[in-house]
């Protein structure tokens, strides 16, 4: 079994297996290894006459699951259970009426997991790609301290949040980011297609006036350069884009993007605030529910988004469990903020931590929405700026042999 940041991954095997009866029976089987599955088998009374891991095929294109429908099947379930409605009956009838086909699947395959005995935050973490990391930490906290349901609701509230966050960044970025696009398209068809026409004329005024300005120099070797070697440069650049997104999905790659986002100049600090504000509110939400505290600090690092933040609360945690106060371990670490660490201090002292943390949590996001709106605000005139100098470079190397010229010949 390998376990990662608290989510477990365990291997499906399928299997053709004859009863006591005499009759064969297929299906499949969600276990840590060929032994366990073969035990699994003998406990049923069942005798193996085929058995296979079942692994996903890397050809099969996976369809993208909207949050906007993975937040209406957790409500939907977290209704459903609290309205008295068993788990594998409430996952049955979640599957059977969901409108996306994907997503049905895998709330089928999670409904065959736990029917054979897996805890749901377990057969929810075989399709972390879908559910998220948060939904599976809530889940497996609620399933743990009886609130299950209760659990489910945050979390459909946590990923609506999050997503309303998303579209408003997405919304206030379109501009800028469509001036960038045209801004480099603009300048690639300068370089590409109308540089190339003066090539004559600026090789007659080189050797009239013995030389070509710098700027025009680096434009035209650029030039040269596209336009010999511009496939290669974007088959190149989209080769590096893929190996970087492969990188970037193991546990190493991961944590370095994580590193990463925290030291980008404006939206460093957003991303930061970001992780802070989930890991308090989830870690106050889970000690409200009288989840203990090493547990909630394990369920919450693993919720916070960003892997430099939960490595520096698990190592928290382990002074912890040594006998210190929450507040000085995390302090220790430098990731939370001091005015964080001081109401964490006191509300240790006050009894009231839960409370205390949900609150930081509030006026984290009020203050992240304010950080948000002035990245945006400056991302415009940004662009704006790159796209007058790659545009004002071309023309200005275009335009400086003819000034020279005519400065010569007056």
């Amino acid at each position: 079994r390998r376990t990662v940041f608290g989510t477990t991954d365990m291997p499906q095997f399928t299997y053709t297996a004859r009863t006591l009866a005499g009759e064969d029976v297929t299906g499949a089987i969600t276990a840590g290894s060929k032994r366990e599955m073969l035990s699994v088998l003998a406990e049923r009374s069942l005798f193996p006459l085929h058995v296979a891991e079942k692994r996903p095929s890397p050809w099969k294109p996976q369809r993208r699951v909207k949050t906007g429908v993975l937040v209406a099947n957790l409500a939907q379930l977290a209704d459903l259970l609290q309205n008295g409605v068993p788990l594998l009956e409430a996952l049955s009838l979640l599957s059977a009426q969901c409108p996306h086909p994907g997503l049905a699947d895998i709330l089928a395959d999670v409904r065959d997991q736990v029917a054979e005995g897996t805890p749901l935050d377990e057969a929810m973490a075989k399709h972390l790609e879908v559910f998220g990391e948060l939904a599976v930490s809530m889940v497996r906290a609620g399933a743990e301290g009886a609130f299950l349901e209760d659990a489910l609701k945050r979390t459909a509230d946590f990923l609506e949040q999050q997503q309303e966050l998303k579209s408003r960044v997405f919304g206030a970025m379109i501009y800028p980011v469509f001036l960038a696009g045209l801004g480099v398209i603009i300048t690639v068809v300068l370089v590409v297609v109308f540089v190339p026409k003066f090539a004559e004329l600026f090789a007659r005024l080189e050797q009239d006036a013995g030389g070509l300005p710098l700027p025009t120099v680096v434009l035209l070797g650029l030039s040269d350069f596209l336009g010999r070697y511009g496939v290669l440069v974007a088959a190149a650049l989209a080769g590096l884009v893929v190996w970087l997104r492969r990188i970037a999905r193991g546990e190493r790659g991961r944590l370095w993007v994580d590193r990463w986002k925290l030291k980008i100049p404006l939206a460093g600090p957003v991303f930061h605030s970001y992780a802070v504000s989930r890991f308090c509110r989830i870690l106050g939400t889970l000690l409200r529910n009288g989840v203990p505290l090493l547990r909630s600090l394990e369920i919450s690092s693993d919720s916070a988004g960003n892997r430099v933040l939960a490595l520096a609360i698990r190592n928290s945690a382990e002074n912890v469990s040594a006998g210190e106060t929450l507040s000085e371990p995390l302090a220790a670490c430098g990731l939370i903020p001091k005015p964080v660490m001081a109401m964490i201090h006191v509300a240790e002292q006050a009894n009231n931590l839960d409370q205390v943390l949900v609150s930081i949590a509030d006026g984290i996001d009020r203050r992240t929405s304010r950080q948000i709106d002035v990245v945006v605000r400056m991302a415009e005139p940004a662009m704006l700026l790159v796209m007058g100098v790659l545009i004002g470079f071309v023309l200005v190397a275009l335009l400086l042999p003819v000034f020279d010229t005519m400065t010569t010949m007056g």
